[in-house]
């Protein structure tokens, strides 16, 4: 049996990834560059869009570093090729942009059981049997009326903002100190751009009164997801919003003055050159003139040349927990799975890992077996137990990978609050292992 991959992001391209590695043979189908995206750049397989950071790596504290952690040890290309194109950022994995995507491009194009096709589909036919589609924010819309008819419902939809790249030699150094918050990693990852009340007060007022892009009609019952919100959005929130959000001071200090600012821009490296610096949190559905203007009013900037500037895009979702099964199929056609955000999980990493359980599914599907699903004690089982019927359909909304997810400890073991999270951490790593081992010995 083959299987069809619709969607060659990251989900579509570790679905293929785990799928193939199983032995079942796979065609991946992709649309660019026969039919372009508003915010890909390239034909490349897995092109990071909004960031070049998968955020923090931290398996023991964090969950989505328990994700990657998890990730790695089940085989997987995306971790793979983020960790050999790995660039400083502290307790985060951010990775080269254009080495990744090619490290996955590659990986796929050169392995025997996978045929990537370039062409847009607009309806999978019957006769392909096993299907994943792939196609996260920017599904196209012809295949978005094809779901909507599968579905029988409007396909819910919000907004994601990208944030603008700078060319690092128009940074005034002068101003700037290099500095990780907390000084993690190595310490000094970032670029800091220090603003006094002054500065911030009349940054957030040019922020409020800039020229926004224009809402279509579409557009003006889209919400925006919490975890991605446009800066400018963040500051008709309240004036101390962005200083209690992506440009909070806590953890950092001018190593020049030894002072620290009353609010800080930061600036993450976006390639393996250190030529491009990323504005962390600064996604924005400004104009163009007026990100170039209001942007050079931060300190450091005044001169900033931009190789890109935000834009914003609409993410579309569909209501998992009411349509799929436990495998990721459709319920009114088994054939057919979802992964990535698509199914309504948020973040490059969340995608990712949902297509490795609907690669690994459909894989085991193709030898008469039915997958076993991952324990939800694991970042994986809890993220596919959330989507599948953990939440309530009714209020259905993107979710990253988050503690809250997992179940809790046992009444009778007595484990700290301090101490929970790496707890959970272990048990999951020592789960995962033996549900490894289980997949082993059954295949």
């Amino acid at each position: 049996m083959t299987i069809h991959i619709i969607g060659g992001g990251l989900a579509g391209s570790e679905a293929a990834w785990q799928a193939a590695q199983a032995g079942a043979r796979v065609v991946l189908h992709e649309m660019r560059p026969v039919r372009p995206t508003d915010a890909h750049q390239t034909d490349s397989l897995a092109e990071l869009v909004c960031s070049n950071s998968l955020r923090s790596d931290d398996w023991e504290n964090n969950a989505v570093g328990l994700l990657h952690e998890e990730m790695r040890r089940a085989g997987s290309l995306i971790l793979r090729a983020a960790d050999a194109h790995k660039l400083p950022a502290g307790g985060a994995l951010a990775v080269d942009r254009h080495g990744f995507s090619a490290a996955v491009t590659q990986a796929l194009a050169e392995h025997p059981n996978v045929e990537i096709r370039r062409e847009e589909i607009a309806e999978p036919p019957l006769d392909w049997g096993s299907t994943i589609i792939a196609t996260g924010p920017l599904t196209a819309p012809a295949l978005s009326t094809y779901i909507r008819t599968l579905t029988d419902e409007d396909a819910l939809s919000f907004f994601d903002a990208i944030a603008p790249v700078v060319h690092h030699e128009s940074i005034d150094m002068s101003v700037c100190w290099m500095q990780s918050r907390y000084d993690k990693g190595d310490g000094a990852d970032y670029i800091n751009c220090p603003m006094n009340e002054e500065q911030y007060r009349a940054f957030i007022e040019a922020l409020l009164a800039g020229e926004k892009t224009d809402f279509k009609e579409w557009e003006k019952t889209t919400p925006y997801f919490e975890g991605c919100l446009p800066i400018e959005v963040m500051a008709s929130r309240g004036a101390e919003t962005l200083r209690f959000g992506p440009m909070k001071p806590v953890g950092l200090c001018d190593t020049r003055t030894g002072v620290r600012p009353y609010a800080v821009v930061q600036l993450r490296q976006d390639n393996a050159l250190g030529t491009l610096w990323n504005m962390v949190g600064f996604q924005t559905k400004l104009k163009h003139a007026e990100q170039v203007r209001i942007f050079r009013m931060i300190p450091g900037l005044k001169n900033a040349s931009f190789a890109r500037l935000g834009g914003l895009h609409r993410n579309t979702f569909i209501n998992s927990p009411r349509l799929l099964d436990a495998q990721l199929r459709l319920k009114a056609r088994p054939a057919l799975r979802f992964a990535g955000q698509i199914t309504g999980v948020e973040g490059y990493v969340e995608s990712a890992a949902i297509g490795l359980l609907a690669g690994r599914f459909a894989a085991a599907e193709a030898r008469g077996e039915i997958g076993e699903a991952p324990p939800p004690t694991t970042a994986l089982g809890s993220l596919l137990a959330h989507i599948t019927g953990g939440a309530d359909s009714k209020t259905f909304q993107p979710m990253n990978i988050n503690f809250g997810l997992f179940p809790d400890f046992a009444p009778t073991e007595k484990v700290r609050g301090r101490d929970r999270k790496k707890a959970m951490s272990h048990r999951a790593i020592a789960d995962l292992q033996n549900w490894l081992r289980r997949k082993e010995a059954a295949e």
